[in-house]
């Protein structure tokens, strides 16, 4: 009889044993197979850009990075924000802006992958191409120095006017050389651009506010800036600071957003306002 409970205490020993270091095999091996997650403060200007991110986010939440977006309201606090260390990495800013911010500020930031380009657009309400467009016709044209610049390239690209071959991404007014359909210029600032359109008989407008006033690029645009290598300053960047650029967690979140999934979620979000950089520019 004794005999027989102390076989039974043995079994129940046994299987008490079995039980925890099953538990633990299984505890151990999700700690060996499941990957840590990494945060990563992820800056943006508004909430424009969240949908594209989002899609690249729920992905990268199975490789264990989670990111956070930080939402800034102006262009200037992402650069600063990002050399303060208070964020990762931004991704809002065209590639002259950051570079401009990056030697005046001696911030030591780095750009580690394009991700879109918001092509500039001539539109206009009373005509329906370039040709025609009469002899001095109106185009309104952003006031701000750097915009100005590329809508009068815009303008040399379409065949409309030429510009000093030294003007480089910023030509003035004075720096045309040539106006074979005496363009006429109405300086407006750049959010007023296409209300302009009722006065003028033709506007350049960023795509964000053709985007704002419903004009759809493809189909009302009478002209779209070519992407090419003349267009890359004006390419949105992925930027972190220069000691992380090797960063293998910040790699992953490049290799993730340039992908055939985002590019289609580009294309649903925005409709043609902003296309797909890295195709044409690739990856940096």
């Amino acid at each position: 009889m004794r005999k027989k409970k102390r076989q039974r205490r043995l079994w129940a020993l046994i299987i008490a044993l079995v039980i925890i270091l099953g538990g633990l095999g299984v505890y151990f091996y999700h700690q060996v197979t499941t990957p840590k997650t990494t945060t990563v403060k992820l800056g943006l200007v508004g909430t424009d850009s969240e949908p594209v991110w989002n899609n690249v986010k729920h992905r990268l939440a199975k490789q264990g990075i989670k990111l956070e977006y930080v939402t800034f309201n102006d262009y200037v606090q992402p650069d600063v924000a990002l050399k303060d260390g208070q964020i990762d990495m931004h991704s809002c800013l065209t590639r002259y802006y950051f570079e401009a911010y990056n030697k005046k500020e001696n911030a030591h930031l780095k750009a580690i992958g394009n991700t879109v380009i918001s092509p500039l657009g001539l539109y206009s309400l009373k005509y329906h191409s370039l040709a025609a467009l009469p002899d001095g016709a109106t185009i309104a044209i952003p006031n701000e120095p750097t915009t100005l610049g590329r809508g009068l390239n815009l303008l040399q690209s379409a065949g409309l006017l030429k510009v000093k071959g030294d003007a480089g991404i910023k030509p003035s007014l004075n720096d045309i050389t040539s106006n074979p359909k005496h363009l006429k210029f109405k300086e407006v600032d750049p959010a007023t651009a296409a209300r302009a359109l009722k006065s003028v008989d033709a506007s350049i407008i960023n795509g964000n506010y053709a985007e704002a006033a419903k004009l759809n690029p493809k189909q009302q645009a009478i002209y779209l800036e070519p992407v090419n290598k003349s267009t890359k300053p004006y390419v949105n960047i992925i930027a972190v600071r220069e000691k992380d650029q090797d960063n293998p967690v910040y790699q992953k979140i490049v290799k993730a957003y340039q992908t055939e999934a985002t590019k289609r979620a580009i294309e649903k979000t925005y409709h043609g306002y902003q296309v797909a950089a890295w195709p044409k520019f690739g990856r940096n």
